[in-house]
């Protein structure tokens, strides 16, 4: 999908995302709706979820569509890790390049990690995408998902 349609589609989605969770404060049903919204609407998402840190510190499973994931993620290990640590966006054009990479699904070949804050400015989960292709994401995709993760503590 070329860089302009990639770019409406995602406004298209923030709107009805905003839309849709004015409903709720709750984190947990705008991470679900937001989900699910993306997963659906992007024709190269293979996995869309989130990965929150616990009340123990583990990078844990929370809201997601696709294939069952991986329920806690090794500690300091792979792509989601990556973005907690460095509190960054991680675009990953092939996952097997990645050092640590933890496949939850072997079918998973490119991904892309979008940190988020809580309202105290604490990084507390990560929008974590998959796909099936090579080089799924680009810098369009990571600055829209970061415009549409700030809307989870809005």
């Amino acid at each position: 999908m070329n860089t302009k349609l990639k770019s409406g589609r995602y406004q298209r989605i923030f709107g009805q995302i905003k839309k849709l969770i004015e409903a709720t404060t709750s984190p947990w049903s705008r991470m679900s709706t937001i989900a699910a919204l993306l997963h659906h609407k992007m024709p190269d998402y293979f996995w869309t979820g989130f990965y929150y840190l616990d009340e123990n510190g583990d990078l844990v499973v929370g809201p997601y569509q696709g294939p069952v994931a991986c329920l806690k993620l090794k500690k300091d290990t792979g792509v989601c890790w990556a973005g907690i640590n460095e509190e960054r966006s991680q675009v990953v054009p092939d996952v097997n390049k990645f050092p640590g990479h933890i496949a939850c699904s072997s079918l998973s070949k490119s991904e892309i990690v979008v940190p988020f804050r809580d309202k105290s400015g604490k990084v507390v989960a990560v929008l974590d995408v998959d796909s099936r292709k090579l080089n799924a994401f680009d810098d369009t995709d990571r600055e829209e998902l970061e415009k549409i993760v700030t809307l989870i503590y809005e």
